[in-house]
């Protein structure tokens, strides 16, 4: 459970969230909404703990986030980036093992429960079929899936991303979605940047609209993507059943 109570961050002259509040439930989605500019991205590294605030406080599970040494923080919250500065011809599994290294001591080879969990990341994640692949040389969107793995092979119960699904093809970004579903009715925390208001409703519970850095509205999704809040926020109207939707296949 992530609270954050007045986050105030500036980046050089600019004040990029103002006296910003937000939480997630113990388990379920949280999406964080908002138009271009408007701090999505920037509350989300405030929560993970990679920015500087110049006010406010981030708890998680009761603790102040400022508190827990880097070992400790790593295996209560995971974070998943848009893009990632990784380029490295590690091994799919190497990367992925790389989420252990907050529960291994030393230099010690990873032990069973080590084993387990990067086994399982990558068999949720579907990327166990890639384990000798190199990281350098797979698309966009087998990346975006490895980092994944990544930040499940931590166990930790907060997982926060940024919009996981840009540049995914469609049955991809339906399939993460669908993951993230499943990981947040096993009793994750999901905190998830996105721009798509559909993708939103359709699948995440709760949700936090900003707007110039600061929350227009935060709760229930259907409640917080209404008509007026999207006309004043985003300056369109909201015409709900008016998009192309899709799902998945029963053969996938």
């Amino acid at each position: 459970m992530i609270e954050a109570r007045n986050l105030v961050v500036v980046r050089g002259a600019r004040k990029v969230l103002d006296a910003v509040d937000f939480s997630t439930e113990r388990a379920g989605s949280t999406c964080i909404l908002g138009p271009n500019g408007a701090g999505k991205s920037t509350l989300l590294l405030a929560l993970a703990g990679l920015l500087p605030l110049e006010a406010g406080t981030v708890e998680l599970d009761g603790v102040s986030l400022a508190t827990l040494l880097p070992r400790e923080r790593a295996k209560r919250l995971a974070y998943v980036p848009q893009r990632t500065s990784l380029h490295s011809s590690l091994h799919v599994e190497t990367v992925v093992a790389h989420g252990r290294y907050a529960h291994t001591t030393g230099m010690g080879r990873p032990g069973p429960s080590d084993v387990r969990a990067i086994e399982g990341a990558m068999e949720r994640t579907d990327v166990a079929r890639l384990r000798k692949r190199r990281f350098d040389q797979l698309s966009t969107g087998e990346r975006r899936r490895v980092l994944l793995a990544r930040a499940l092979a931590t166990e930790a119960k907060n997982i926060l991303l940024d919009e996981p699904t840009a540049a995914l093809d469609i049955r991809y970004a339906l399939e993460l979605h669908a993951l993230l579903r499943e990981l947040a009715s096993d009793g994750h925390s999901i905190v998830v940047v996105l721009h798509g208001l559909d993708a939103a409703l359709k699948f995440t519970d709760r949700a936090t609209l900003l707007d110039a850095g600061v929350v227009v509205a935060s709760g229930p999704t259907r409640e917080v993507v209404d008509v007026t809040r999207v006309r004043e926020v985003y300056g369109v109207e909201l015409i709900e059943g008016s998009a192309l939707g899709f799902e998945l296949g029963a053969d996938t």
